[in-house]
């Protein structure tokens, strides 16, 4: 596919010592010619590799107590899940936007709840949920209890 491009020719105008009055002149610019947007990777990270981008990423920022809950055969809303605490509210907002911002970078998407208020942020990767929890929130909700039933805790080091 082409397109027309119409272009006064200057040439023209000058003969005639007036600027832009010549006749216009015709070519056509070929669509293939154009910038091609970058290549978008297929590929998505899978769920291990977006834990361990979670885990490493929640060291980073200083987030406490984490445990990771695997939930393969358990669930199907997804593989794992990930439970951290934060000193305070900005410290959880802090870290869930950081997460977040890493998971994009990696080409995940990633949703988050909870924000405003950063008591507790829930971070949803699909394959990988995470809460982050001011440590109160997270003694009265005591979602390991709920999901370890029968596993031992796996702590982060």
């Amino acid at each position: 596919m082409h397109i027309l491009v119409l272009v006064p020719d200057v040439m023209a105008g000058a003969e005639n010592g007036a600027k832009g009055n010549g006749p216009l002149s015709t070519f056509a610019i070929s669509r293939a010619e154009r910038r091609a947007p970058e290549p978008i990777s297929s590929m998505r990270p899978d769920a291990e590799e977006i834990l361990r981008l979670v885990l490493t990423r929640l060291d980073d920022m200083k987030a406490e107590d984490i445990i990771t809950i695997n939930l393969q055969g358990k669930s199907s809303i997804s593989d794992y899940m990930v439970v951290s605490s934060g000193r305070s509210q900005r410290h959880v907002g802090s870290v869930a936007d950081r997460v977040v911002e890493d998971l994009h970078k990696a080409g995940v998407a990633a949703r988050l709840e909870g924000v405003p208020h950063c008591d507790w942020v829930l971070i949803d990767a699909g394959d990988v949920v995470v809460h982050v929890f001011r440590p109160e929130v997270r003694a009265f909700y005591n979602l390991e209890k709920m999901w370890m039933a029968n596993q031992p805790a796996q702590r982060a080091s």
